[in-house]
């Protein structure tokens, strides 16, 4: 598999997490010759939030989770991932497939059934062989390491191009508190509530209530606002565990809030880096609209543009591409307040082409594999910023192929 372009040069070194510790086999749901399991097991203490997508059809392992979250505990608790097979649209099989590993999971390692949260990502539609992935459960649970989050992110690949990880140390109150996150995603990427897999560790002292609504809001200018091909999976979920071990209370820190923000964000960068067949990065900044929520509608019109993106990819400065993708968007508009940059470059303003605008520095500037698209509406004071990636020939292949 060849790696994206956009791909940083190396996983980073993520700070060790007190309290959590991972494990990676390959137990051959589909793949084989790689790790395609990985376990997390934390300890007694772990407050656990997440957000799932709302797609309505959800798989078995999302429903599962999203009955849990909040009603459980603060015992210790689990985290199963299974890459190759989502365990979607699979009916009976699939919340049958869910309870005989979380029975399981919780047998070999002591966790309450109820602190037990799965994932499953790959293919939709068949069902899981989840007995390839009991019989590795107590593999799993004798290589548990809490220096093995790398070997986790790797197990939950599937179409990824490269492992994704991201961390932060914060001092509160003079203590250091660290975080630590992975995630999966390369395609089927427009989160509608979090995105493809996520997950997030931390060794801070929060109540889960307190916890869920930091993630809650921290999502919508994350996860939420990056599109590949504008498809939300059945599959998606961010789950982060606080393990409290760093006996640091970071219910009211800003500091904290902000670290864990830019753990949210890198990572959700890393996915659009990596989306099927990309090769350049985009920022869409909207600015001016009526509101934050139309200027996000906006930008997601631009993201999403199969005609924005493939302009993006044959290095075309197309702007009637943007102008378009703002009319179509349904929010307020209006042509003549309406001003585009590529970059720095002033692309059009007062409804025209800008009579300082040069086609051959656009068209330079969109050799650049880091692109700024800029769109003011001068209508209010919305904003807001999305990311996205081009649309290549290589996106075809991936998933014309996707389950030969």
């Amino acid at each position: 598999m060849t790696i994206s372009p956009l791909a940083p040069n190396a996983f980073p070194d993520l700070p060790v997490i007190r309290g959590a510790r991972f494990a990676a086999v390959e137990a051959g749901v589909r793949y084989a010759g790689r790790r395609d399991v990985m376990l997390a097991v934390l300890d007694a203490g772990t407050s656990v939030a997440g957000v799932f997508t709302r797609s309505s059809t959800r798989a078995a392992p999302v429903l599962d989770c999203q009955s849990k979250l909040g009603k459980s505990s603060a015992g210790s608790a689990a985290i199963l991932v299974n890459a190759g097979n989502a365990n979607a649209f699979t009916g009976k099989n699939g919340a049958n497939a869910v309870a005989a590993i979380t029975t399981a999971v919780a047998a070999t390692t002591g966790v309450e059934e109820q602190r037990v949260f799965t994932a499953s990502t790959g293919v939709i539609g068949e069902p899981l062989p989840f007995d390839r992935i009991t019989q590795k459960l107590g593999e799993l649970n004798k290589a548990l390491s809490d220096t093995a989050i790398n070997d986790a992110a790797e197990a939950i690949r599937t179409t990824d191009t490269f492992a994704k990880g991201a961390g932060k140390t914060v001092l509160v109150g003079g203590q250091s508190v660290q975080i630590a996150g992975i995630a999966k995603g390369s395609g089927m990427i427009a989160p509608d509530m979090a995105t493809m897999l996520v997950y997030i560790f931390t060794d801070a002292k929060i109540s889960q209530k307190a916890l869920q609504a930091q993630v809650s809001a921290l999502n919508n200018t994350t996860f939420n606002c990056i599109t590949v091909d504008s498809d939300t999976s059945t599959s998606d979920s961010l789950i982060i565990a606080a393990t409290g071990a760093s006996g640091v209370d970071v219910e009211n820190s800003l500091g904290f809030q902000t670290a864990l923000h830019d753990v949210m964000l890198d990572l959700a960068q890393q996915v659009v880096r990596d989306g099927e067949g990309a090769t350049k990065f985009v920022e869409v900044r909207v600015s001016g609209a009526a509101s934050d929520s139309e200027a996000k509608t906006i930008g997601l019109s631009i993201a999403n543009s199969p005609l924005v993106k493939t302009a993006v990819a044959g290095e075309d400065p197309n702007w009637g591409r943007i102008v378009m993708a703002v009319g179509k968007s349904g929010a307020q508009a209006d042509r003549d307040l309406l001003t585009i940059r590529f970059g720095d470059i002033l692309v059009a303003e007062k409804g025209w082409v800008s009579p300082k605008y040069s086609e051959e520095k656009a068209a330079a500037y969109m050799k650049q594999s880091d692109l700024v698209i800029s769109v003011d509406l001068g209508i209010g004071g919305g904003n807001s910023t999305v990311w996205t990636c081009d649309l290549t020939h290589g996106y075809i292949k991936i998933n014309a192929d996707y389950r030969s």
